[in-house]
């Protein structure tokens, strides 16, 4: 029994040195969207679109090798625009 009085004895001289907090600026940064604004990438004339059934097979090879090379700078060129955005 003493002790819970001890106790209690203890706790009531707490409560009367209540201070207040110290006021303090803190500083969060919180990501805003911000809209992309980029070129848009424009489509090549494909090289392959111009071929026709009667066009001999070297030149249908020739345009198709040139058709991926186009692709693959459009894919790069996208990827390129896609990157700013991040």
């Amino acid at each position: 029994m003493r002790m819970v009085m001890i106790s209690v004895l203890a706790l009531a001289g707490c409560a009367g040195q209540v201070e207040e907090p110290e006021p303090r600026v803190v500083r969060v940064e919180v990501p805003i969207p911000v809209p992309c604004t980029t070129e848009p990438v424009a489509v090549p004339a494909w090289a392959a679109d111009g071929l026709r059934r009667s066009d001999s097979l070297e030149e249908k090879v020739r345009a198709l090798l040139a058709d991926r090379r186009q692709r693959q700078g459009y894919e790069k060129e996208l990827l390129a625009a896609n990157e700013v955005c991040r």
